[in-house]
């Protein structure tokens, strides 16, 4: 079973990787084309979105996975309530736009907050058949349409911010139809908002369930499961974005000079998106398939063979991502490269949540979502109180701290009470191995380039093919006798 777990992984994988790594693509161009003042302010919105984008879902995805076997209304009656609430909230964010835009301090460019709306409908109420796409192990319809999504937003940002520019010098008829300079970083959303609707026209035939039932029993059992998952969800954005929400505001600088702070630290940010990619496509293949492989003899025993390979390859990309990092700086700008110090823990921090991702099983299938929401509020607590102490002491840097406190926090956490309430016997010792070597390489190569006259990268393999071939030493064997 794991040979599916790892193959749709592979897919959700190639088509998150690819699909946001052309988006990633994106960061040199907002970075080379906009000062880091203009990139804080699309860093501040997409901030505020991840927020909102939880109540937009309110667990009704995960809870489709969990009672979809139970009942065929599943779907459609979660699918009905999605639509009804995002237009409902829709609705509302369009009649406050002025007001909105004034507390934010964007009364000049209120459109701001108009085209998040539309993005913010567009994908909630798309999170549903997408993940019908992934019940139903259509991977690579789900893997195309990301890709389409991407694709298009990557060319309608090229087209606006760079392409748009030089054809102002030719004097088209028509550019003015479609142009303005006025909008500057607006494009970044105007981009993200066509895209979002044209991937909505691909799943239409996903959403022709609406007429199908809905069923009001089902529909109290989905709430109850579910909700709990908003805590979760919150208090999971709260630990991935609240920093860049706060800094605006807690940096003791003028305006001007916060949200350029904010602008260095995003652009760093996004240098531990491999990371990322990777926890996300894990996520996508993850959540199916620990829910179905369940009531399996030997569920527990794989779960934790899962856990140990998913530590190694994370640390593989910490060093591959740290051990190189003069080479993908070049992909911010050089007014962003103030903030590179904030990489390596920021990487660590997402590698503690992968693993928290992991074993979070247990309050899913122990149904105790409501003890997983309490470890998420115990996250999402720590998080607003170490970047409110933190930041006016250590600015940004003391955010990247207290994501990593968090969510090293939150995973030491869910071991305790997973094995309390659904034990697992992970390879705890292994793991930790694997991270502390990983930890060690890194400073090994912090402390010893300077000191050596070699090339940039030669000391860096050297330790890379050190870490290759202690797992090789110590997997080889396992991995070659697997029937996994």
């Amino acid at each position: 079973m794991l040979k599916k777990l790892v193959s749709q992984t592979a897919i959700y994988g190639l088509s998150s990787i690819f699909g946001r790594f052309l988006n990633y693509l994106l960061v040199p161009l907002y970075t080379y084309y906009f000062t880091a003042s203009e990139y804080g302010v699309v860093s501040e919105f997409y901030a505020y979105s991840g927020f909102l984008s939880v109540f937009l879902l309110l667990g009704f995805e995960t809870g489709y996975f969990r009672f979809r076997s139970d009942n065929e209304k599943a779907y459609s009656t979660a699918l009905r309530f999605i639509v009804f609430l995002n237009l409902s909230i829709f609705a509302i964010l369009t009649a406050l736009n002025s007001t909105i835009s004034s507390a934010l301090n964007y009364a000049a460019h209120s459109e701001y907050v108009l085209y998040f709306a539309l993005i913010l409908t567009f994908d909630a109420v798309a999170a549903l058949p997408f993940a019908r796409l992934r019940a139903e192990n259509r991977a690579l319809r789900f893997a195309s349409i990301k890709i389409f999504e991407i694709l298009l937003t990557v060319g309608l940002s090229l087209f606006f911010i760079v392409l748009c520019p030089k054809l102002q010098t030719q004097n088209f008829s028509w550019l003015p139809y479609i142009y303005s300079p006025e909008i500057g970083v607006g494009y970044i959303f105007l981009a993200n908002l066509i895209a979002s609707g044209s991937k909505f026209l691909f799943l239409m035939p996903q959403l022709k369930e609406l007429h199908t039932g809905f069923d009001w029993q089902l529909f109290k059992k989905m709430a109850r499961y579910s909700l709990p998952i908003v805590v979760i969800g919150f208090a999971g954005i709260i630990n991935e974005m609240l920093d860049r929400a706060l800094l605006k505001y807690l940096l003791p600088y003028d305006a001007a000079t916060n949200l350029a702070q904010l602008g260095i630290y995003s652009a760093c940010y996004k240098l531990s998106i491999l990371m990322t990619l990777f926890i996300q496509a894990f996520r996508y293949a993850a959540e199916p398939f620990f829910f179905s492989y369940s009531k399996n003899s030997d569920a527990k025993l794989i779960y934790a063979r899962v856990l140990h390979y998913f530590s190694i390859f994370c640390v593989f990309i910490f060093l591959l991502v740290t051990l190189y990092l003069d080479f993908f700086k070049y992909f911010i700008g050089e007014e962003f490269r103030s903030g590179l110090h904030v990489v390596p823990i920021l990487l660590l921090a997402n590698l503690f949540l992968g693993i928290y991702v992991n074993l979070s099983i247990w309050y899913k299938l122990s149904n105790r979502t409501l003890m997983g929401a309490a470890v998420s509020l115990f996250g999402a607590g720590l998080t607003i109180a170490l970047n409110v102490y933190w930041i006016p002491k250590f600015g940004y840097t003391g955010s990247a701290y207290a994501t990593l406190v968090c969510y090293a926090a939150m995973a030491i956490l869910s071991y305790f009470l997973g094995q309390k309430f659904y034990r697992v016997d992970y390879d705890v010792k292994g793991v930790l191995s694997y991270l502390m070597l990983g930890i060690g390489l890194y400073l090994t190569n912090v402390e010893l380039q300077p000191f050596l006259d070699w090339k940039t990268g030669v000391l860096a393999t050297d330790l890379m093919g050190v870490y290759l071939l202690i797992v090789l030493l110590f997997e080889g064997k396992s991995l070659r006798v697997s029937k996994v």
